[in-house]
């Protein structure tokens, strides 16, 4: 039998205390890294500019191009333009809390690890100084947060997660999407007018609401932008017991099945393995780096074997 004690939900104060778990966990530093010249390599940071840092005496190899002219007239000697990158860079985070993810059988509800995940992730973004902003969206309403530097914006996020996870669509600030019934994908279309190029996004979802436009929508966002995918799931969502009676919890209270039913299995596993593999083209064709977080998990410890070298997951 699966454990239906599932924490179903969590409180802006146990948000907060993140802080302590993500200490742990480091994204990239938002001070600049010294270059040679503009110009000579794309920079990684996708849409950035390079600043002035200095002037120095030209070397063999420098770009004429940099060349300080009133400098090299003045001392009469070449002198170079040192320039550094523009790292500070918006983070935008986009979780899921649609009524799918109100389910685990065991750990947590995929929501509430969906809203931890988020809260690390603005923490991390925060203390490397970077712009934080997010988007909290379920099946009926959708709250935009736009970027900013600003341990003030991390609160709000952070409330806006708690209050909507536990009141879905009751947000008084939050825009109406009645007429819409894929909030993933209204998700993604408006991360892509809030959205500066170069932004750092997140997209945390069970992405059991993927669509035939979701692919498309990832893409879009990529193209200018650094995607990436965190998929909360839970494991009876993959693979079923082989026999006995077993419960999972739901919105409405504990739900049983009978996993000795063999036509019930059948179903089951042509079911997940279609839409792993419709998930699975998505994400190739947008190109978005994906990776997964269980219910059971402490996503702490996930995101710490996720992000690697420049916080990327992958």
């Amino acid at each position: 039998m699966a454990n239906i004690d599932a924490v179903t939900h969590i409180s802006l104060p146990d948000l907060i205390r993140l802080q302590a778990d993500a200490r742990a966990l480091k994204l990239p530093s938002a001070r600049p890294v010294r270059t040679r010249q503009a110009g000579l390599q794309r920079s990684p940071q996708r849409g950035r500019g390079m600043a002035f840092a200095e002037v120095r005496q030209y070397q063999p190899g420098d770009d004429i191009r940099s060349i300080d002219w009133r400098v090299t007239a003045r001392r009469q000697a070449p002198h170079t333009k040192l320039y550094e990158e523009e790292r500070e860079r918006p983070v935008l985070l986009l979780c899921d809390l649609g009524q799918t993810l109100y389910f685990a059988s065991t750990g947590a509800f995929k929501q509430v690890r969906a809203a931890q995940v988020a809260s690390l992730l603005a923490w991390l973004a925060l203390w490397a100084g970077d712009q934080v902003g997010g988007i909290v969206f379920n099946d009926r309403e959708l709250s935009v947060l736009r970027p900013a530097r600003r341990k003030k914006s991390v609160l709000r996020l952070l409330d806006t997660l708690a209050e909507q996870q536990r009141r879905p669509g009751r947000d008084p600030e939050a825009r109406s999407t009645n007429d819409v019934s894929n909030g993933l994908d209204q998700a993604l279309d408006e991360a892509r007018r809030v959205a500066h190029t170069g932004s750092r996004i997140f997209v945390i979802s069970d992405f059991l609401g993927v669509s035939d436009e979701t692919g498309a929508l990832l893409g879009a966002l990529a193209r200018h932008n650094s995607v990436s995918a965190l998929r909360v799931v839970d494991p009876l969502e993959l693979e079923l017991p082989n026999s006995g009676r077993f419960a999972v919890a739901g919105p409405d209270g504990p739900v049983w099945f009978d996993a000795a039913n063999t036509k019930f299995q059948e179903a089951w596993h042509r079911k997940v393995e279609a839409h792993e593999a419709r998930l699975k083209e998505c994400f190739r064709t947008s190109g978005v780096a994906a990776a997964t977080l269980s219910t059971a998990d402490d996503p702490a410890v996930v995101l710490k074997s996720l992000l690697g070298p420049g916080g990327r997951i992958g």
